[in-house]
C-alpha cells in the first residue's frame, strides 16, 4: 500500500486579530432595523457570539489588534438603512487577489522549510480556496515567489467549503500513488471575514460569529506502509495518510449552503445539523474504518473540523469521544476561529507538535451536508 508521508506542514495567521467581544461590538454596526428592535439588536448580537465558542480571530481586514477594545478597520462601513449590505462582491474579490497569495505564501513556505525539501523538487501543486476566485489564482504566485518548477503540476479544489482540505489531500494521496516520485504542495487560504454579512438574519449572525482567516499547507511525498506499520496502534505521530472517504447525507441539500450573491457570499446553517450528523456519522466512520480493519474504538486521536461548538458536541456524542480527545479541535476553534479549509490542517499540526498517537482520524462537514473522512498513521 502507498501512502503520502507529511514531509512539512506550515500555517500561517493575518497580523491582527480582533477579541469575540469587539468583534460583536463590530457586527452591531452592521446592522440597521426599526428604532425600537434597534435598541435589541447589540445584546441579542452579543448573545449570539458569546454561543460561538470563539475567543478571538484574525482578519486581513484589521490595521490594528484588541483585547476587549475596538479595532482598527475600514473595508466596512456603519450600516446606514436597514436594507445596507455592506460593500459588493466586485470590492470583496479585489481584496481577496491583494491578501490570499502573501497568506498562502506564508505558510507554504513554512511547509517547505520544514521538509527540507528544496522548492525545485515539488512536482504538483494543489491549491484550496471556497472564499474567493481570481485567474491568474494565488497558485501562479505560489510557483513565482517560491521559486517553484514552471513545469509543476496544478490542480485546484475550488468552492467545496471547510472539508476543501481533506479533498486536497486526497488528490495529492492520489498522484503520489500514481508516481512515487511525485512530491507535492497542498496550500489552502480562506479570507472568510471578507463575507460579514449585514442585516439582521440570525443564520447569518451566527457565521459572522465563527468566520476567520487563515492559511495552511503540506508537503508530501509517497511512502510504503507495511503490514506491520498498518496495525492498530501508533506509537509515533501519525504523519502517513493510508485513506480517505466521502459520505453524502442524503435529504440534506439546504441544510448548510455556501452562495455568491451581490455583497459577497452568502452562508446557510440550519440548526437542524448537529441532530444529523449525530444520527448519520457513525455509520459512515464504521464503514470507512472498517475497510482498513479499524473499529471507532481503535481511533486515539481525532481532528474534527469546529463548524461550531454544536456542531463538534454533536461529533463527540456521535463518536464517543472523551474532552481531551476534543481538546485539539476546540482550542483552535477558540484562538483563530472556523478559517474554513485550512482549519483542520491547523488541528493536524496540533497533534503532531503534540507527537499524538496514532491512529488519527480527521473529519470536514461542508455543503451537501456531506462528511469527508481522512486516516493517517
Amino acid at each position: 500500500m502507498t501512502g503520502l508521508e507529511i514531509a512539512g506542514i506550515g500555517t500561517a495567521l493575518p497580523a491582527h486579530s480582533i477579541s469575540q467581544q469587539a468583534a460583536s461590538v463590530f457586527a452591531a454596526s452592521c446592522v440597521k432595523s426599526e428604532e425600537e428592535e434597534q435598541r435589541n439588536l447589540p445584546a441579542l448580537i452579543q448573545a449570539l457570539y458569546r454561543r460561538a465558542g470563539v475567543k478571538q480571530r484574525h482578519s486581513v481586514l484589521l490595521e490594528s489588534s484588541s483585547d476587549g477594545e475596538a479595532t482598527a478597520e475600514r473595508f466596512y462601513r456603519f450600516a446606514a438603512t436597514a436594507g445596507d449590505r455592506g460593500p459588493s462582491t466586485a470590492e470583496r474579490m479585489l481584496r481577496y487577489e491583494q491578501e490570499a497569495p502573501p497568506l498562502a505564501a506564508q505558510a507554504a513556505t513554512a511547509a517547505i522549510e520544514q521538509s527540507g525539501i528544496s522548492p525545485q523538487q515539488i512536482t504538483h501543486l494543489i491549491t484550496v480556496s471556497c472564499s474567493g476566485f481570481s485567474a491568474p489564482g494565488f497558485d501562479l504566485l505560489l510557483i513565482e515567489q517560491l521559486g517553484l518548477p514552471a513545469a509543476v503540476a496544478r490542480t485546484h479544489v475550488g468552492f467545496m467549503g471547510c472539508h476543501g482540505a481533506l479533498n486536497g489531500l486526497r488528490v495529492a494521496h492520489a498522484f503520489a500513488a500514481a508516481d512515487p516520485s511525485a512530491v507535492v504542495l497542498v496550500c489552502a487560504v480562506e479570507l472568510c471575514t471578507l463575507h460579514h454579512q449585514y442585516g439582521w438574519d440570525p443564520q447569518k449572525i451566527v457565521a459572522n460569529s465563527l468566520f476567520a482567516d487563515g492559511a495552511a499547507a503540506v508537503v508530501g511525498r509517497a511512502a510504503e506502509v507495511t503490514t506491520q506499520s498498518a496495525g492498530k496502534t501508533v506509537s509515533s505521530a501519525p504523519r502517513t495518510i493510508v485513506g480517505s472517504a466521502s459520505q453524502v447525507i442524503h435529504g440534506t441539500r439546504d441544510m448548510m449552503t455556501w452562495n455568491i450573491r451581490d455583497a459577497g457570499f452568502e452562508m446557510t446553517l440550519s440548526p437542524e445539523v448537529p441532530r444529523i450528523i449525530t444520527e448519520h456519522l457513525p455509520s459512515a466512520l464504521a464503514a470507512f474504518l472498517d475497510r482498513h480493519r479499524l473499529q471507532i474504538s481503535d481511533i486515539p486521536s481525532w481532528g474534527i473540523h469546529p463548524g461550531g461548538p454544536r456542531i463538534l458536541a454533536a461529533a463527540a456524542e456521535a463518536i464517543g469521544l472523551t474532552e481531551q480527545q476534543l481538546e485539539p479541535s476546540l482550542g483552535i476553534l477558540q484562538r483563530c476561529g472556523n478559517m474554513s479549509s485550512p482549519t483542520v490542517l491547523f488541528i493536524l499540526q496540533e497533534h503532531l507538535r503534540r507527537n499524538a498517537t496514532g491512529p488519527c482520524v480527521l473529519l470536514g462537514f461542508g455543503p451537501g451536508l456531506n462528511v469527508e473522512m481522512c486516516l493517517l498513521r
